[in-house]
């Protein structure tokens, strides 16, 4: 069976040598290479949404890739792929960088300049170990779930325009739903997670900022398991603590959790610092919370510009979410696409306090009327983004011809 080989290299020149070696390798099959960290991201994503067996057995980093540091860019994918072998090709032959290398979870280095024999015996022997890694999980994507879960983030234009609520209702939403949820407030000065759900908890996101290999254990101990069965990893309680989480650190923490809850809800507040861009570069789905007024919408423009000259996240990648939206209002969300150039969630978030009012203020919004507006709102919102779970359907359980249409079939009946 031949080894198929995903070169990651950032250097054209580096991706012609590799490649012409790669390809004179017995029983390999290298693929087309990526170019940078976030394309093999996203291509190890979508061939494990396809099925376990489509992932390649080997990816060969290059010390040149970017935006991602190589060795970062190891340590995701070892983490979120755990049945791929990830080589790394460097120029340093030290054993700092060795070890170093084995504690991101490379399975092994290949120095350069590029040497046939000492490529073509790390190709097969972590190829070898990638088929045993499978073999032990049966192939079984009921066993494997390196695709990893979805990450949202949920910004603000400016302070006090609903980030919170929204962040913390998508996640009671998908955690309703059946699926597994986390919950980070990133907001590190001000963050108001644990004030919205009536929670106390010593624990924070500062004790995961420094520990480069965050296990199982480690992360279950510093979340809290709120009633509603989300996991909260709060901001500290002092806001000064705030500069230990740095970007590094905040990448390889929401990495940790999305390979252990389907869903995870990033608060990223207002304030937008390092670790904050760095999650909204990596998310699946990045949210923009404003109101609309002249103020607001401003703010939105704004951070929607920065994240473009700071290459965090295109206009176009960007999801708008109105909130307390009257149809009086002169600013209506046409408008507000128009202004900012970004997509505008469908639904938005009508005007109505006084149905917060008593939750917020006793810090248990999670105890939200589920026949309000405000939060029927926010459920549909979290549906319209594809976090909740679609209940079965009565053929769909009997295993009959419900369950072979899918959500096609479901669509179709709604129509």
């Amino acid at each position: 069976m031949p080894t198929r080989i995903l070169p990651a290299v950032g250097d054209a020149d580096a991706v012609r040598a590799l490649t012409t070696l790669l390809s004179q390798l017995p029983d390999a099959e290298p693929v087309a290479p990526v170019g940078d960290s976030t394309q093999l991201v996203d291509t190890l994503a979508r061939l494990a949404a396809e099925s376990v067996d489509e992932l390649p057995e080997v990816v060969v980093v290059h010390e040149r890739i970017g935006p991602v540091p190589a060795l970062e860019l190891v340590h995701e994918v070892a983490l979120r792929f755990p049945a791929v072998g990830v080589i790394l090709v460097t120029t340093d032959v030290g054993p700092g960088l060795f070890q170093a290398a084995m504690d991101a979870g490379a399975r092994g280095l290949v120095t350069l300049p590029l040497s046939y024999e000492e490529l073509a015996h790390r190709v097969q022997a972590v190829a070898q170990w990638s088929v045993g890694v499978r073999r032990h999980l049966g192939h079984g994507a009921d066993v494997f779930t390196g695709v990893g879960g979805t990450v949202v983030t949920v910004s603000g234009a400016k302070g006090g325009v609903g980030t919170t609520l929204t962040a913390v209702q998508l996640a009671l939403a998908a955690q309703a739903s059946g699926r597994p949820t986390a919950l980070v407030d990133l907001d590190l000065q001000t963050g108001d997670v644990a004030s919205y759900l009536d929670v106390q908890f010593r624990r924070s996101v500062v004790d995961l900022a420094a520990i480069t290999d965050i296990s199982p254990r480690i992360l279950a101990e510093a979340v809290f398991r709120h009633d509603s069965g989300v996991a909260l990893l709060l901001a500290p309680a002092e806001g000064e603590r705030g500069e230990e989480v740095t970007d590094r650190a905040a990448r390889q923490i929401v990495s940790a959790l999305r390979s252990r809850y389907e869903v995870v809800v990033v608060d990223c507040g207002a304030q937008l610092g390092g670790a904050g861009a760095t999650v909204v570069e990596l998310a699946d789905t990045a949210l923009l919370v404003t109101t609309p007024d002249v103020v607001a919408v401003r703010g939105a423009k704004r951070a929607v510009r920065m994240w473009d000259r700071l290459q965090i996240r295109k206009a176009e990648e960007t999801t708008v979410v109105v909130n307390r939206h009257t149809r009086t209002t002169e600013i209506q969300p046409p408008l507000i696409q128009r202004i900012t150039g970004t997509a505008v969630a469908a639904t938005t978030i009508p005007a109505n306090f006084r149905e917060l009012q008593a939750a917020v203020d006793a810090g248990r919004v999670h105890d939200l009327d589920g026949k309000g507006a405000v939060r029927q709102a926010l459920w549909a919102l979290a549906a319209e983004l594809g976090l909740v779970k679609a209940p079965e359907t009565a053929l769909e359980r009997r295993g009959g011809r419900g369950r072979e249409r899918g959500a096609g079939g479901l669509r179709r009946r709604k129509e």
